[in-house]
């Protein structure tokens, strides 16, 4: 007698999974900024059809219209995506329903009394609840402390929808790693670790992001791939702080830093150079750590390490200030009622972002020590509405020219698109945090290194 075995019943799971593998899943992005877009435009290139989601309509109209509006993202890339059959977006969060899978990539910066703010997490969880349905995989991307997704983000999803993550849905956690404007390593050739909620989750979300990605480290939670962000970037804030540290130990000393590390690099093995500035800027190096220290806490973890480089870094803004009162005395001058042009206002050169800039902490330094201040960034015509500096919202770039008539020009962010030979012959002085005018041939200005 033939025993007949029934065939095994297809799984909403089962059919995501499916679906991924067929690349007929709908994608949706929920936030098209500087981690979105880039992932909502290497979705659409393998195949998926995409949707991006986004509370800011302006975004939203731009990518209808075909355009870019990220400096290092051609706005080629985003037209070819638009023309597509493929491509929708949209303000309306219920338009969830409409993908399998759904990455969040919003923002997660810190209160003022530098703790976690995770609200947009939450408040992003919340408008899509109410749209999920079985056999969906929701995966949060935005940088956090370890616990985020499973203890905020799924009892969020599961009170708004009624489902159960494991069972109905499949939750997962897969950090960005986004760095703008680095021409070696975009979105398509950086891996990419992943960690599930269940086996079943990782499966998917491994399967999702191998479509895109040239190599997915899956991990054995979701847990640990938030541990292997905020790893990640521990180790350059405080790398960075060590150099920063060391600047100001060997400027008294009367030896150049720069000069130090293309030394020091030549060592093959062992070394891994990281270059000094006026503090740190971007979503990640000055805001991370704290998510760790914070959460530390909670196991009664003192983190000595990390809060000791998050204070040398933030101090370097005031080293900055010190160092240009002193090359203005030099001169004969005092910081108060000199005209102080600030270059660069983006937090890394080439790049049109200005979150967490240094720059920003700059122009509030020297005003509130009596000196006109001005700036100057061929990529940030205007400055745009920022949480922590609401007041300098409108304030616009000038011509490279005014370094004429300034009495010091300080080099905060050092853009490839400046001509600094040429700025060598217009200012009289600059103070130069980024080793910009190393290779300037017999400028007029003075030049002193901070």
């Amino acid at each position: 007698m033939t025993t007949v075995v029934p065939p095994v019943a297809s799984t909403p799971v089962h059919e995501l999974i499916e679906k991924i593998r067929q690349r007929t899943a709908v994608v949706g992005v929920i936030g098209l900024g500087y981690v979105g877009l880039p992932l909502l435009i290497e979705f659409h290139r393998a195949g998926f059809p995409v949707m991006g989601l986004d509370i800011d309509q302006a975004k939203i109209d731009h990518l209808r219209a075909g355009k870019s509006y990220i400096l290092h993202i051609p706005s080629a890339a985003v037209s070819e995506m638009a023309k597509s059959d493929r491509f929708a977006v949209s303000v309306n969060m219920a338009d969830a329903a409409k993908c399998d899978a759904l990455l969040l990539c919003v923002p997660t910066p810190l209160t003022h009394h530098r703790e976690p703010d995770i609200s947009y997490v939450v408040k992003t969880s919340e408008s899509i609840a109410p749209a999920l349905h079985a056999g969906q995989i929701v995966i949060l991307e935005s940088t956090t402390y370890p616990g985020t997704t499973d203890e905020v983000m799924v009892p969020v999803l599961e009170n708004g929808s009624g489902l159960k993550a494991g069972v109905d849905f499949l939750v997962a956690y897969s950090p960005e790693r986004e760095d703008p404007s680095n021409k070696n390593f975009q979105t398509a050739t950086i891996p990419k670790v992943v960690g599930g909620g269940t086996p079943e989750a990782l499966e998917a979300a491994v399967a999702l992001y191998d479509a895109v990605v040239v190599k997915t480290v899956p991990v054995s939670s979701t847990r640990v791939a938030e541990a292997a962000k905020l790893v990640e970037n521990i180790f350059r804030c405080v790398n960075i702080a060590m150099v920063n540290e060391l600047k100001v130990v060997f400027a008294r000393m009367g030896i150049d830093i720069w000069e130090v590390i293309e030394a020091a690099k030549t060592k093959p093995f062992g070394f891994m150079p990281f270059y000094p500035g006026p503090g740190l800027g971007g979503h990640c190096i000055p805001i991370d750590p704290f998510y760790l220290t914070w959460k530390a806490r909670e196991y009664e973890i003192p983190t000595r390490f990390i809060e000791l480089a998050g204070e040398i870094n933030t101090d370097m803004p005031k080293y900055v200030v010190s160092q240009t009162m002193e090359a203005l005395n030099d001169q004969g001058k005092a910081l108060k009622g000199s005209r102080v042009l600030l270059l660069g206002l983006a937090y890394k050169a080439d790049v049109d972002d200005l979150r967490e800039s240094p720059t920003l902490k700059l122009i509030e330094l020297f005003e509130a020590r009596g000196a006109k201040v001005l700036y100057h960034d061929p990529h940030i015509p205007e400055i745009m509405m920022t949480r922590e500096h609401a007041e300098l919202a409108g304030r616009k770039s000038v011509p490279l020219d005014e370094a004429a008539t300034c009495d010091v020009v300080v080099i905060s962010t050092a853009h490839s698109a400046v001509d600094y030979a040429r700025l060598g012959q217009l200012a009289s002085v600059i103070v130069d945090t980024r080793n910009a005018m190393a290779n300037v041939a017999k400028p007029k200005a003075a030049v002193y290194k901070a």
